[in-house]
């Protein structure tokens, strides 16, 4: 008897806020009527992406399956809850053509990759590609990759202190578990602003992975799936930090929490107070869902950095916000800015 063909599974990962799941509604919404089942992991408690990616409005695009994993990081419970939503997916009769996994923003996507070798999932799925997203206008303004200068600088004043930069090394290690890195918002960046950014992704990609710029019109299909890179043939080559500094990784930098915003006075009210939450120090990412009074629809919410996006959701409570940021990061401060 010929064994069945392994189903291709696509990882998607990037920092918050690169526009992963942007990238992947636009897969969906192009994908010819495949059956592709979605895992999307997030790290707040409440779960955001996952319904903006189940809501196109046509039958025909919407996702064959969408499973959304809240309130930790994917990397970091494999066997608890990636294992297992991947032996349901497999159970389904007719089986996804094709499983897309978006990873939290804050995840490492080597121990998920390398959960594609232990024996429950090896020999009826593989990695056809890991996709690192990276917002490209976010690397431009100094907000994401590392200063090696600086970084350097600080080191030379004083070797006692430790500056490793959290944000810093999640970028890199995730360009280091890339087969394709997407460029992402190139619209938002000048020509030139935009060649620095691809110098320093070269410089922290694997030397077999490739590059394509992106806008908000996604990429066709074709770019993103079909890469047949069989990543878990060499999972445990793709190192980490922590895997190259023998390291146990955990998510210790990093914290979220969710506060209901009171009423604002309008959409734009809502995103003024959104932007001056951003911009308190250590606030790395704001969404969700928020009331304006007297309007039945919450206003949705997304912001990274000094953008922010809102848009009237009918259908959806007003949940409130998941803050995600650094460690330590002032709450209070955080709540006033929003008004509470």
């Amino acid at each position: 008897m010929t064994a069945s063909p392994r189903i291709p599974a696509t990882i998607v990962t990037g920092f918050l806020g690169a526009g992963k799941t942007t990238l992947i509604r636009n897969l969906i919404e192009n994908s010819g009527g495949r059956r592709i089942a979605l895992i999307v992991n997030e790290f707040g408690e409440t779960g955001f992406d996952g319904g903006l990616l189940a809501e196109c409005g046509d039958d025909a695009c919407r996702p064959d399956t969408v499973v959304e994993l809240t309130n930790g990081c994917i990397c970091c419970t494999v066997a608890d809850d990636f294992l297992p939503t991947m032996e349901m997916l497999l159970a389904r009769d007719p089986a996804p053509e094709h499983i897309v996994i978006e990873t939290s923003g804050l995840a490492l996507p080597q121990p998920l990759v390398r959960a594609f070798t232990w024996p429950s999932v090896r020999h009826r799925v593989t990695v056809d590609g890991v996709v690192t997203v990276v917002d490209a206008a976010a690397v431009a303004e100094g907000r994401i990759a590392p200063d090696d200068a600086a970084l350097a600088a600080q080191r030379a004043a004083d070797p006692s202190l430790d500056h490793d930069d959290p944000v810093a090394e999640l970028f890199e290690d995730q360009l280091a578990c890339a087969d394709l890195v997407v460029l992402s918002k190139t619209d938002l960046v000048d020509a030139a602003a935009l060649g620095g950014v691809e110098a320093v992704v070269r410089g922290e990609m694997r030397a077999a992975a490739k590059s394509v710029r992106a806008t908000g019109a996604g990429l066709p299909p074709a770019i993103l799936l079909g890469l047949g890179a069989a990543a878990e043939d060499d999972a445990f080559a793709r190192k980490s930090h922590h895997d190259l500094e023998g390291e146990a990784h955990d998510h210790d930098d990093f914290d979220s929490f969710v506060t209901t915003v009171a009423p604002a006075a309008s959409a734009d009210d809502l995103a003024g107070r959104v932007r001056a939450a951003m911009a308190v120090e250590g606030v790395l990412r704001i969404k969700g869902h928020a009331a304006v009074a007297g309007k039945a629809a919450a206003v949705a919410v997304q912001a990274v950095g000094p953008r922010v996006e809102t848009w009237f959701a009918p259908g959806k409570p007003a949940s409130g916000l998941v803050v995600i940021g650094l460690k330590g990061l002032d709450r209070a401060a955080v709540e006033a800015a929003l008004g509470l």
